[in-house]
């Protein structure tokens, strides 16, 4: 007889893998169901976790105890700190991965977990009784029971592969799609579309002639994603490359667009505006005659680059001619033809802040299937459900962050207030709040929300407290501590800035912005005595300290303006309100309302087209 689940997930993409980690994790039995064993959390696409607002993510899965920053770190070839020159809502850890060692070390780290087990077979229909989800039924006839069902089908599901005038069903280059389940949802009165997406050429690295190319190395003193690897350092790194392309390439490019499945009709799903394909950029950008591309290697014992910024479907003739003309690639040969992708998605207006859907109970949807693009998109929407699914197999309270708490609450409550009308992608200008969501305070505003649930250990709990500990004691240090001026006036000097007249206190020296905690340690021997003391996360507690101080301001103003609002968020709305008996709200407000029902008064403030006199209408006559 086949084992009972209390969750199974589908799919075994980034948001499948942290999505049976965190189930498992809290204690129940979970099965992980993959076409591949070999491919789990595939980097289908560029070989790199982070960037601009997906560092923050990152971070903030790892604070919940999350496996991709862990994973991460064991796989790095390169990390660099995006943003340094602007403010630290801005900075943004990024790191180039081997992508082979990426999927092994994810099934290394799954394979570790008792209450996981795992399965080799397509789903090919989900079990339903009652608007209620049951269980799972695979193409080779094995029907799985269980109490939640997570899909996390990425771009499987009925994936349509272009190479031009070529057209291959499969949900990745020589994978097979997944059909069936769409229909299943169609049936049961989801709302479906189809999204596309796309990916590079491979290059082989020994035809490229790297010395017409500029190097772009990492950072010197690399950081990494998960708080447990803070006190360790990088060995050694691989470098990027950046080329671009010219009108000779555009020429090329454009004398084929006849042949593009972009172009002449083949596709008409919605493509991603902010990763567009370069046949996309050369017509958009008409005016420019060069664009920018990274040559990013995918190992390091691999020749083989994925080429960053050159998202193409066209033929591969016409690929491989254009690629010719960039400086340095004048020889090169590819691995493979980048090619576009069409898949279906569910509109996530259907979903709860839990990620489980509004329709049939039990069920969840995470990841690329939710109209997402990205990885780390992914991946945290899978921790959310993973969570919520186990959470509720065991009948416990469901967990869920709000916008001011993290990028992940910003992510979930885009996609389920306002919905998509192209992959969506995160970015800090959505949040509201990201100079209170930084990556680097991720563990201290998520890691004790995790342990109490459960699924953070004490030993990260402990790390965290013991950071804030020290934040705190070195920022007492700044505000009770004085120095003389003949102890920093040499060195406030040789940097142009104002020397001291008199003694001052530490806080408000370091007010100044080209002074840094770093740079009067240096200069105050009583400052790194007390900074010594911090052996274990002492970078960590120093940067915390510095930010706290430098923008105290803007943080306490943020936070003021973040309890002002949340104030909405905690004015629920009741589940079975008839929105058509407030004749007051226009029609399409009505509409609106009804259709995604959303949660609290701030959540409705939110919806595109309700408007605050709409608000005002619903907070009267809820007697406020």
């Amino acid at each position: 007889m086949l084992k009972t689940y209390d969750v199974i997930v589908v799919g075994a993409g980034h948001a499948g893998s942290e999505a049976a980690a965190a189930a498992a994790n809290l204690g129940s039995s979970t099965l992980l169901i993959t076409m591949d064993m070999t491919k789990i959390a595939q980097m289908s696409c560029n070989p790199a976790i982070g960037g601009i607002a997906k560092g923050q993510i990152v971070r903030e899965i790892d604070a919940l105890g999350g496996y991709t920053g862990i994973v991460t770190d064991k796989t790095t070839i390169q990390f660099r700190m995006l943003n340094r020159s602007k403010g630290p809502a801005m900075w943004s850890p990024r790191a180039q991965c081997d992508r082979m060692m990426f999927s092994l070390e994810w099934r290394k780290q799954l394979e570790k977990i008792k209450k996981l087990d795992f399965f080799q077979d397509k789903v090919v229909d989900i079990i339903l009784e009652d608007n209620m989800v049951k269980g799972v039924i695979t193409q080779m006839g094995f029907t799985f029971k269980s109490k939640t069902v997570i899909l996390t089908n990425g771009t499987f599901l009925n994936g349509l592969i272009h190479i031009g005038q070529t057209q291959i069903n499969g949900g990745r280059m020589a994978e097979p799609s997944s059909g069936g389940l769409t229909e299943k949802m169609f049936n049961a009165g989801f709302k479906t579309g189809r999204m596309k997406t796309g990916t590079p050429a491979r290059l082989d690295g020994r035809s490229i002639d790297f010395s017409k190319l500029v190097e772009q190395k990492g950072d010197d003193n690399p950081g990494f994603f998960s708080y447990y690897n803070s006190d360790n350092t990088l060995e050694k790194q691989r470098s990027c490359f950046i080329a671009h392309t010219n009108p000779a390439v555009h020429d090329t490019l454009r004398e084929k667009f006849e042949f593009s499945p972009l172009f002449n009709g083949t596709i008409q799903s919605i493509g991603p505006r902010y990763c567009p394909s370069i046949e996309d950029k050369v017509v958009t950008f008409a005016d420019k005659n060069s664009h920018q591309l990274f040559l990013e290697p995918e190992g390091f014992n691999t020749e083989e680059y994925y080429i960053n910024g050159f998202s193409s479907s066209l033929p591969w003739k016409v690929q491989l001619e254009a690629l010719r003309k960039i400086a340095g690639l004048e020889n090169v040969q590819i691995f493979r033809p980048g090619y576009a992708i069409e898949y279906d998605y569910f509109d996530p207006t259907q979903l709860k802040r839990t990620l489980e859907t509004k329709l049939i109970e039990n069920l969840f949807f995470a990841g690329q299937i939710n109209g997402t693009t990205g990885y780390e998109e992914a991946g945290a929407q899978g921790l959310i459900a993973g969570i919520n699914a186990a959470l509720k197999s065991q009948n416990k309270e469901a967990f869920t962050l709000s916008r001011d708490e993290a990028y992940i609450g910003v992510l979930i409550d885009d996609l389920i207030t306002k919905g998509v009308d192209e992959p969506y992608r995160m970015f800090t200008s959505r949040a509201e709040y990201r100079i209170l969501l930084r990556q680097d305070n991720a563990d201290i505003r998520l890691t004790e929300k995790a342990y109490n649930i459960g699924l953070a250990s004490k030993e990260r709990l402990d790390r965290v407290q013991y950071k804030k500990k020290a934040i705190d004691e070195l920022i007492s240090y700044f505000e009770e501590t004085s120095i003389r001026p003949n102890d920093i006036n040499e060195y406030l000097t040789s940097i142009n800035s104002s020397p001291l007249k008199q003694s001052y206190k530490l806080i408000n020296l370091i007010g100044r912005p080209d002074i840094s905690i770093n740079a009067l340690i240096n200069s105050f021997e009583p400052l790194k005595i007390f900074c010594d003391q911090f052996k274990s996360q002492r970078n960590d507690i120093i940067e915390g300290a510095e930010i706290s101080m430098k923008y105290q301001g803007y943080l306490i103003r943020e936070r003021q303006i973040a309890e002002k609002i949340i104030k909405l968020e905690r004015l629920n709305i009741p589940k079975n309100i008839n929105y058509n008996k407030f004749t007051s709200i226009s029609t399409e407000a009505r509409q609106k309302l009804g259709a995604i029902k959303p949660e609290t008064i701030g959540q409705a403030a939110r919806i595109p087209g309700i408007s605050p006199s709409d608000i005002n209408v619903l907070l009267i006559s809820f007697g406020r």
